[in-house]
């Protein structure tokens, strides 16, 4: 996910996978109209291991914006790894199920519902960052599974996705925009109210970035309504619809 230009760059981002699909839908459309040449690296919002944002940044990765789930960021805020008040609100993305596609399509409609397909999976796959991380430490204890639900941890969405594509399990758990246009998966729909988690997707700039010109005009790019079509078709909401409502 990098530009042509990659090697000589105005700008580098680093982005969770939650919002990346809308912004590699716009990110063309952003450097033609600025002639600002983009890096793009990719990371997770939340966890453990080298694939993380926060690990990354703290081992020398030159990051001018980032771009993740509110629960990263405040984590790298506290840290002391982005600038002060520069986070801006994209796109909310809630949590959806999806299965192989031409397989069945179990009920996870109700509480009761999903608890039973969890239950009865032959193996539940998910990201081990923000939406993961809630699914393991929320969602299955209060829905009683904790300990006997067959789940396993990805580093990425994209992973668990891949799983699910091969054949690898029955079930993937993830933010809806991780879910959509994934080839040889197919949607269920999103998980009960009473278990859900809708994460919010922002974009701040990096501590001691020397770029924080070109990176206001990236962050407001995205923001802005151009940015709102390609939002919606990952199954997000602009966070703009949020505000005005």
């Amino acid at each position: 996910m990098t530009s042509p230009d990659a090697t000589t760059p105005d700008l580098t981002v680093m982005i969770s996978g939650g919002f990346a699909l809308a912004y590699q839908a716009v990110l063309p459309d952003f450097a033609r109209e600025t002639g600002l040449a983009v890096r793009t690296l990719s990371g997770a919002s939340q966890g453990q291991g080298p694939q993380t944002i926060r690990h990354q940044l703290e081992h020398g990765a030159e990051v001018d914006v980032v771009i993740l789930s509110n629960e990263g960021l405040h984590e790298l805020a506290g840290a002391g790894r982005v600038a002060a008040g520069s986070a801006v609100e994209l796109a909310t993305a809630p949590l959806a199920a999806a299965v192989r596609a031409g397989a069945g399509r179990p009920d996870i409609a109700t509480v009761a519902a999903l608890t039973r397909t969890l239950s009865e999976a032959r193996r539940v796959v998910m990201p081990g960052s923000t939406s993961g991380l809630f699914i393991r430490d929320v969602v299955f204890p209060k829905l009683g599974i904790a300990g006997t639900v067959r789940a396993r941890v990805f580093p990425r969405g994209t992973e668990s996705a891949a799983a699910l594509a091969a054949g690898e399990a029955d079930l993937a758990l993830g933010p809806v925009s991780e879910l959509v246009d994934v080839p040889g998966i197919e949607i269920l729909g999103p998980l009960p109210d009473a278990v859900q988690l809708v994460q919010t997707f922002t974009a701040a700039i990096v501590a001691g970035s020397p770029a924080a010109e070109p990176a206001q005009r990236l962050i407001a790019y995205l923001a802005s309504d151009r940015a709102a079509a390609a939002i919606r078709r990952t199954g997000m909401e602009p966070a703009g619809d949020r505000r005005a409502g």
